[in-house]
């Protein structure tokens, strides 16, 4: 079975990674962040506004390889901030039914020391089973 190496024109440049890998069915998302086209971080220190773009990046990326948010099977959430994620469960709730309904993954949620770009409050790895 062959990779295909996929990086959609909307999401920032990759430099030393690819931001999916597609091999049959199984689509694999890398650690996705709040950052737009241009590889910054929107809305720094609002972690509400950086799930809001990271989502919004999924839902984009899985459409491109020709899938939906419902073929979404795994779900980890790194976070620097798991205090601030609890407190804020309310609104990233409503971020989250913004994109994905109720369309609810396998999930993990991780709390971490930091992550690559030091803005990011939150990076989200994704697997999708393609029909």
């Amino acid at each position: 079975m062959s990779v295909e190496l996929i990086n959609p024109p909307f999401l920032a440049k990759p430099k030393g990674y690819s931001h999916m890998a597609r091999a049959g069915s199984l689509l694999v998302l890398g650690g996705v962040t709040g950052m737009d086209e241009r590889g910054i971080i929107t809305c720094p220190g609002d972690l509400p506004g950086q799930m809001d773009q990271a989502l919004a990046n999924i839902r984009a990326a899985v459409a491109h390889a020709g899938g939906q948010v419902t073929h979404i099977i795994r779900m980890r959430i790194y976070t620097t901030q798991m205090a601030a994620y609890r407190r804020c469960l309310p609104e990233l709730g409503a971020v989250w039914r913004k994109h994905f309904g109720r369309h609810y993954p396998a999930m993990a949620l991780l709390g971490v020391g930091e992550l690559f770009d030091p803005e990011a409050l939150l990076e989200i790895e994704s697997e999708a089973m393609l029909p």
